[in-house]
């Protein structure tokens, strides 16, 4: 099973799609929420690059924001990730 990682704020839009497709997807993931917790934000900040939410990871692989992960799902490379798992 591939581990999936989203680092999301809860009053992001582009966050609460990105989880809405992981759920209608039936890929379960953990969630940390940053909002409030700066220890965390640094820790997606160094592992990603970026200041923006969401970030994804599977598999300690970064994918991206909300439009990096949708195009990966659209593209078929997130099928491809999660089946090498």
């Amino acid at each position: 099973m591939s581990k999936i990682e989203i680092y999301s704020k809860g009053y992001c839009p582009y966050c609460t799609r990105t989880k809405a497709t992981l759920n209608k997807l039936g890929l379960a993931y953990e969630e940390y929420e940053v909002t409030e917790n700066a220890k965390l934000a640094s820790e997606m900040q160094q592992r990603s690059g970026r200041r923006t939410v969401p970030q994804v990871f599977i598999n300690d692989q970064h994918i991206g924001g909300s439009d990096d992960f949708h195009a990966a799902l659209n593209n078929g490379s997130l099928t491809d990730l999660l089946k090498s798992a």
